[in-house]
């Protein structure tokens, strides 16, 4: 498919620029997590923009950069700023990052965001 053969294109175009670097995780930075990347060690970070078939961050907040190095010791590549059906992009765009981490070894996926509610009664850090 042709979404196959973009995929195939940005994570060999990425592979190139990693210089034999592989992931082993994926880490999509959510808002207010983008502090997170500093933790990153040895890190390298290319944005969005330079990235072929790469869909472009369009919300405040969201740096559009992906971030390489080792955090707590694995090889992580982190995603700084997503992709949102609200943005207007497909569900197969929101997708697509994921996709290439994945085409280029990473194994796992850690998703973070921010998420807020209205009832006053629910404490920082309570599940609900």
């Amino acid at each position: 498919s042709m979404q196959a053969d973009k995929i195939r294109e940005t994570a060999a175009f990425l592979a190139e620029r990693l210089g034999g670097f592989r992931p082993e995780a994926a880490i999509i930075l959510g808002t207010g997590l983008s502090g997170l990347a500093e933790r990153i060690d040895a890190a390298h970070a290319i944005p969005y923009t330079d990235l072929p078939h790469f869909p472009r961050s369009t919300v405040p907040g969201h740096a559009g950069r992906l971030i390489y190095g080792t955090l707590a010791g694995r090889r992580v590549l982190a995603l700084a700023g997503r992709f949102h059906l609200y943005e207007g992009y497909s569900g197969a765009e929101v997708g697509f990052p994921v996709r290439v981490a994945a085409a280029l070894g990473a194994k796992a996926l850690v998703v973070s965001n921010a998420a807020g509610g209205l009832n006053p009664r629910y404490r920082r850090g309570e599940p609900s």
